[in-house]
């Protein structure tokens, strides 16, 4: 009888190790709003990573967190690396595309809890007197978080959180160009 039950367990695990295989590699998520300011008034705040503390809402999971930031103040180059607790855990950002009223693409490397790298955008289209900003973010999962993915995907684990920051930075984008 225990022989059969351990049959059956191993059988299980073999399955599930094959259904986590099998899954896609690669994510993508991505949120899309409309905000009231031009395309140059949106890029101000997305290519510059120390005004992006502001409306981002990552900072606010963990305002103790150890932030530093390195190269040019704003565009292609610039570093932004944080340290915090279990909610923001700890990585490095560095610009690598910067295309004025247009384009922010930025190299994410996380180092804890996982490590993984990843790519974010920040895609500006001009749209009657106003801006739509898509916030996008692609990567590889290994193994492990292929795994995690049957319970939990990426899109629920990190879309409410792209929302909260298009909203924020609607806020702060448009309180700035009423100004």
């Amino acid at each position: 009888m225990l022989k059969v039950v351990l049959m059956a367990l191993a059988a299980i695990v073999v399955v599930l190790v094959i259904v986590v295989v099998l899954r896609p590699s690669e994510y993508r998520v991505e949120r899309t709003t409309s905000i009231a300011a031009s395309p140059a008034a949106v890029f101000a705040q997305v290519n510059d990573l120390h005004k992006m503390q502001v409306w981002s809402p990552w900072a606010k999971l963990d305002p103790e967190a150890r932030n530093t930031f390195d190269g040019p103040p704003a565009g292609t180059g610039a570093v932004f690396t944080w340290a915090g607790n279990k909610n923001v855990g700890e990585g490095r950002m560095t610009i690598t595309d910067s295309r004025p009223s247009e384009l922010v693409r930025i190299r994410l490397d996380f180092m804890k809890p996982f490590q993984s790298t990843a790519t974010a955008e920040f895609a500006l289209r001009p749209e009657s007197g106003r801006t739509a900003v898509t916030w996008s973010l692609a990567g590889r999962h290994s193994f492990i978080p292929k795994a995690v993915g049957l319970f939990m995907s990426m899109d629920r684990m990190i879309g409410d959180q792209f929302e909260k920051g298009l909203a924020d930075l609607k806020s702060v984008t448009e309180a700035a160009a009423s100004r």
